[in-house]
């Protein structure tokens, strides 16, 4: 907690909003590690990270839906929300006069873009800086690893990506670039900038078998990732990554979460799955 005092007082304040109400998990999630716990009084309801504050705080909202009387109850100076998918929440909010801050981070940059303002709104841009620079140092080591690989010869694996197997959607931008920054090239870099992932869906599995990936990754979205479901899929028997049992899953609140849990646990991962492969097969 950060405490100013004016002149001539002797009551130290806080500054910034005092009663967050969060739609998503990556803002609470943040504010606690920025040590910010305390102004949050509301919480999606489907927070993992940190596991305490589905204890702590209060669950308000599913994501495309809010419970607007139980926020308003709450009393919040600050909401803070994700996307164009939240929007209808956020304009009936406004309506009522609360406050609302919605971001909408598709990429690594604005990733750290959205910690950068949320630092700065709870006024902990000394402490959120510096961890803001470790995630950088993090990702850049990763980076860095990777290009050594490829130094020695070792070939970039084919990875895709599932967000979703029914229909087949490949991964969001900030998940595409994490896989190359990786050592990793994703197989449908051109879906990648679609921030809707209905419009990230692939028509046919044969077009993935087409494009044959060294590595399939499946997060989806809450539900268990089932690889011998994905091994048996028809025609996928060839697939390089189904015939050498590169199949993994990583868990949708460490990835496809746009915020620290990407940038650290989720990256982490993508790049130990992608370096076992090259020490394996490349």
């Amino acid at each position: 907690m950060t405490l100013h005092t004016q002149p001539g007082s002797v009551t130290a304040v806080r500054r910034g909003p005092q009663r967050i109400v969060c739609l998503t998990e990556e803002t609470t999630e943040w504010l606690y590690l920025l040590g910010q716990e305390a102004r949050i009084v509301g919480i999606s309801g489907y927070t993992v990270r940190p596991r305490r504050a589905r204890e702590e705080k209060p669950k308000i909202s599913a994501f495309l839906s809010a419970k607007i009387d139980k926020i308003l109850a709450l009393q919040p100076d600050c909401v803070l929300g994700f996307s164009d998918l939240q929007a209808d929440i956020a304009a009936a909010l406004i309506r009522a006069g609360v406050q609302v801050t919605v971001f909408n981070q598709r990429s690594v940059d604005e990733i750290f873009s959205m910690l950068f303002q949320v630092a700065a709104m709870v006024d902990c841009l000394e402490e959120g800086g510096r961890q803001i620079a470790a995630m950088r140092a993090g990702l850049a080591a990763i980076r860095q690893a990777a290009a050594e690989r490829e130094a020695s010869g070792r070939r970039r694996p084919r990875v895709f990506f599932e967000e979703w197997d029914e229909p087949h959607i490949s991964a969001i931008r900030w998940v595409s670039e994490l896989v190359g920054l990786a050592g990793g090239d994703d197989c449908f870099p051109e879906l990648a900038t679609q921030s809707l992932g209905k419009n990230r869906i692939i028509a046919s599995g044969d077009e993935i078998v087409r494009r044959n990936p060294d590595i399939i990754i499946g997060s989806w979205c809450g539900k268990k990732f089932r690889p011998e479901k994905v091994a048996q899929r028809p025609g996928w028997q060839d697939v390089t990554a189904v015939r050498t049992g590169q199949l993994f899953e990583i868990k949708s609140a460490d990835i496809l979460q746009p915020g620290p849990a990407a940038l650290t646990d989720g990256v982490a991962q993508l790049a130990a799955i992608i370096q076992r492969w090259s020490e394996q097969h490349g």
